[in-house]
């Protein structure tokens, strides 16, 4: 993906605080930055976008762009006179565009799993503090009766284990959602596999769009979105109201196939709050 010089610029606009019309900036970059909370879609007819965090735009720019400097990168692309070498200063690369540096994906698991890796047998058991790198995922087979869990926040990735008690009932092999540029080889992974996907992300709205439109849409039937047994309490004495009145998206809930989702929906919506997937850290 490429940044267009009148995309960056709207991005220039939105860094300085200004409000913009979402007809002016149709593009899937937009719709990419706005399912990741950083920019934020109101109003029902005359919508506008706003900036939810500048520091969270830097660090897509870089990490999926590699995009260092936005303001010179708008002067480059400008200027007649840029050259190559130009770029090469506020770019991560040499071709001005996005070249992954690793396929694959990052694996978790807080009990060894027996897996297939090149028609090799591997145990996946990392040492804590550490994570394993798929690299070569076409060949990558795990049993049938472990379940893939996406986490979408690190800090859960990382504590895996604080989280056993919320998955007794199933065998699972944790999967982080970043870095985020891996996220198709994982959908094309699991697309390959018998196994059963279960998102483990943010009890937000913001969170059931990312896994409707990121995970739901490609896995269809063996996607599954998470629900702790407690959320309607947790939700009612721990959530956040802010978040709720930030992120508000609009869902057709017809089109929400799982029963357990759309209630959650419904109580998101009733108490007008969001909860971290953080939260169920060492409960």
């Amino acid at each position: 993906m490429k940044l267009p010089l009148k995309i960056a610029k709207i991005l220039q606009q939105l860094i300085a605080g200004e409000t913009i019309s979402d007809s002016l900036a149709k593009s899937v970059l937009m719709e990419n930055l706005i399912k990741e909370n950083i920019v934020f879609r109101k109003g029902k007819h005359r919508k506008t976008l706003q900036l939810l965090s500048a520091e969270n735009l830097s660090i897509y720019l870089h990490n999926q762009l590699q995009i260092n400097d936005l303001n010179n990168y708008i002067l480059a692309l400008e200027s007649k006179n840029a050259s190559r070498h130009d770029f090469v200063k506020i770019t991560t690369d040499s071709k001005n565009s996005k070249e992954r540096a690793f396929k694959g994906f990052l694996v978790n698991c807080y009990q060894p799993i027996s897996a297939e890796l090149n028609s090799n047998t591997v145990t996946l058991n990392p040492t804590d503090g550490s994570f394993i790198f798929i690299y070569d995922y076409e060949t990558f087979q795990i049993p049938l009766d472990v379940t893939i869990v996406g986490v979408e926040n690190a800090k859960n990735f990382r504590e895996i284990d604080k989280l056993k008690y919320l998955f007794e009932h199933i065998k699972p092999l944790f999967i982080s959602r970043y870095p985020q540029n891996q996220n198709k080889d994982f959908i094309k992974w699991m697309t390959s596999i018998p196994n059963n996907y279960l998102h483990f992300g943010d009890f937000d709205l913001a969170g059931i769009g990312i896994y409707l439109n990121e995970y739901k849409n490609h896995l269809k039937d063996k996607a599954t979105f998470f629900v702790p047994s407690t959320v309607a309490v947790d939700l009612r004495k721990h959530g956040n109201h802010v978040r709720y009145n930030v992120q508000k998206i609009n869902f057709d809930k017809d089109s929400i196939a799982e029963p357990e989702l759309s209630v959650l929906l419904d109580l998101i919506n009733l108490e007008k709050k969001g909860l971290d997937q953080e939260f169920y850290i060492g409960i």
